[in-house]
């Protein structure tokens, strides 16, 4: 691992990083590479002008809020404070008394959310700052919930994978109705604060409420410790903050997706270069990878947001800067 400086350097040189705005890479509890780049960024979609990142430098994670979401509500499944994966989905939102009516929806379960199986209509496939994407439109929304739950029902659940924001949405509900604090409040009392993580940014949707799948701004230093929490199995210096069983439940290959990974609860499964990983994933090139047989943790940020190749600056990191340099 000695080389993976002059590895990033290089690469960089070569022009094959573009977008990069930071890296860090943790072995057995040890930062062994950190990048900090410059370069243009946004909240979302407010522009912040041409930044230079830094080790306290707070940076969209986007879609990883998802698999944040899913830590969240392993730890509040433990504490008995939300549903069992199993349970229905529809009496938790006895708001829509019409909708659970209905016989499609009766048939969703916490779980089906959990592997974004849901069934419904959902489009995400057009750039985040359009109202025709489907997250878009539901932060935008006066009530996410019924937006989410009313959309067209197009296949049973649980038949296939289908990326969708509202998914993360219900369960972030979830869990702040069975914790009685917002999702940002419990994210700070459950994960961040026993971690250690001071620096948090949760955005709003237009409806005031956190939003689950895409709000998080932290550091790179701060999304590796969270991978370094994974990578242990819940637990974080002696204490254990996720129950264990849930780590496991939660990266267990369930459905696969439209591009070969597998799926668990809202966790990626692949194999990259013959090395098994796990990873979130978010627009524009954000990613927590780690790699369980290896002892790393990876953490990038990017701002190819919407870009059509946007996944190709972290596979490069990944592939050509920091898995070679393991053998």
């Amino acid at each position: 691992m000695a080389l993976l400086p002059d590895r990033l350097t290089e690469t960089l040189r070569k022009g094959q990083l573009d977008g990069l705005h930071g890296a860090v890479v943790v072995r057995a509890g040890e930062i062994l590479l950190e990048y900090h780049g410059t370069g243009e960024d946004f909240a979302w979609n407010h522009p912040l002008g041409v930044v230079e990142f830094g080790p306290d430098t707070l940076h969209d994670l986007r879609s990883v809020t998802k698999s944040v979401t899913a830590l969240l509500y392993g730890i509040a499944l433990g504490d008995g404070l939300v549903p069992d994966p199993a349970a229905p989905l529809l009496p938790r939102f006895p708001e829509y008394p019409e909708l659970a009516a209905d016989p499609a929806l009766a048939r969703l379960t916490v779980e089906h959310a959990l592997t974004m199986s849901l069934g419904l209509e959902w489009r995400e496939d057009v750039p985040y700052d359009s109202p025709a994407n489907a997250e878009i439109a539901m932060e935008l929304a006066p009530d996410r919930y019924r937006y989410v739950l009313t959309r067209p029902v197009l296949e049973p659940p649980g038949t296939r994978w289908h990326y969708c924001g509202g998914a993360t949405a219900l369960l972030g509900r979830l869990i702040a109705d069975g914790t009685g604090q917002s999702l940002a409040e419990y994210g700070d009392s459950a994960l961040f604060a026993p971690l250690g993580i001071k620096d948090v940014v949760w955005m709003f949707g237009a409806d005031g409420v956190p939003s689950a799948a895409s709000g998080l701004r932290l550091t790179p230093r701060d999304l590796a410790r969270i991978g370094e929490l994974v990578l242990a199995g819940g637990v974080w210096q002696g204490h254990r903050i996720v129950p264990a069983d849930w780590i496991q439940t939660m990266l267990r290959p369930r459905l696969r997706t439209t591009w070969g990974a597998e799926y668990g609860y809202h966790w990626y499964l692949d194999v990259v270069a013959g090395h098994r990983l796990v990873s979130g994933n978010g627009n524009g090139g954000q990613r927590l990878v780690v790699i369980p047989e290896q002892d790393l943790v990876v953490a990038i940020t990017a701002g190819n947001y919407d870009h059509p190749d946007q996944w190709r600056t972290p596979a490069t990191l990944l592939e050509q800067v920091v898995l070679p340099a393991l053998d």
